[in-house]
């Protein structure tokens, strides 16, 4: 894989994915593209359609035309890369594929979206089986919604479409937010230790399922602590912290520390050595001054499930996120 791939999967179920239409789904049902698991498989599971896969599969065509797939990214953005994966997919897999891309406000219905303007990204482009297939896009555009074409039918057990979060402004200004929010722009930009899972699952909208959902390092044998370093969705000033440790049973944290970081690199101490419970969702209030990302540090390691930086934007930030949805809305 590249390294576009450590960026969000803007079109995974977790973020509100959706696969809206397709042109068929005879043997495997087009919402398994975007699973957020890896694809799974298991050997002589035969249903009334045939072998059970964890992907989306076609008939086999017989007309010369070829399948399509539309999908509703679950956040709005910049993609820097798309993997298409036929995991599993040995004998059944398609030929060729390609994607296309299009930003289109509110929520269009797939007909309206058969007449919104579509860019190719991926273009053409020879598949084998049972492989990832990783494609650099590099549009500078917003997009909101893709379309996986493959040439002529089969078998793709996932789509991955990795990029920048781009919020929409409408739905920031003016209101209290989570700073925090990977759907907001928020990044875990660094951190100690992602040995069990990713540090940005501590962003993802929701409640966590289980613990896996979170973020958790491994079992810490020499030094101070393990922590992480999150990019704010802009500069803002927090009001309410949020620390939630659900599911992690046995092996939550003993406590926190929350720093904030202002523009100029100045570290302010927002929260110093917190108590932390297990399985359990912490709240605190608080008056930070303006910053622009916080470090978060567990001692002396564990799992986080969720972590929320409720507060306000600054009108700075706020006329910047209006600016840049609007440039790259238009492709200025």
């Amino acid at each position: 894989m590249t390294g576009f791939t450590t960026l969000p999967d803007l079109a995974v179920r977790t973020l509100g994915g959706s696969v809206i239409a397709a042109s068929d789904e005879s043997f495997a049902a087009k919402e398994n593209l975007l699973n957020p698991w890896t694809p799974e498989f298991r050997p002589k599971t035969f249903g009334p359609k045939g072998q059970e896969y964890d992907g989306w599969e076609t008939a086999r065509r017989r007309d010369g035309g070829h399948d399509w797939t539309l999908i509703r990214l679950g956040l709005p953005g910049v993609v820097h890369g798309v993997v298409i994966d036929t995991a599993w997919f040995e004998g059944n897999y398609p030929s060729h594929a390609s994607v296309e891309a299009c930003a289109v406000d509110g929520h269009p219905s797939p007909d309206e979206l058969a007449a919104a303007d579509w860019t190719e990204i991926v273009p053409r482009s020879p598949l084998k089986g049972d492989a990832a297939h990783a494609f650099p896009v590099d549009t500078g555009r917003l997009v909101t919604h893709v379309r996986l074409n493959m040439f002529p039918d089969g078998g793709i057990a996932r789509l991955r479409v990795h990029g920048e979060v781009v919020p929409d402004p409408a739905h920031l200004t003016g209101l209290t937010v989570d700073l925090a929010a990977l759907e907001n722009g928020a990044r875990v930009t660094e951190c100690s230790n992602m040995f069990y899972s990713s540090p940005d699952n501590m962003l993802f909208p929701g409640l966590a399922r289980n613990q896996a959902e979170g973020w958790e390092t491994a079992r810490r044998r020499e030094g101070p602590d393990d922590w992480a370093l999150i990019a704010l969705a802009a500069p803002g000033t927090i009001r309410l912290v949020e620390v939630d440790t659900t599911h992690l049973k046995f092996n939550a944290p003993g406590a926190f520390t929350l720093t904030g970081i202002d523009e100029q690199g100045k570290a302010t101490p927002l929260l110093t050595r917190v108590r932390l419970q297990p399985d359990a969702r912490h709240r605190f209030r608080l008056t930070s001054p303006e910053v622009t990302s916080v470090r978060l540090d567990i001692h002396p390691d564990g799992g986080i499930a969720r972590l929320r930086l409720w507060g306000d934007l600054t009108p700075d930030a706020e006329r910047d996120l209006t600016t840049r949805w609007q440039n790259l809305r238009h492709g200025t």
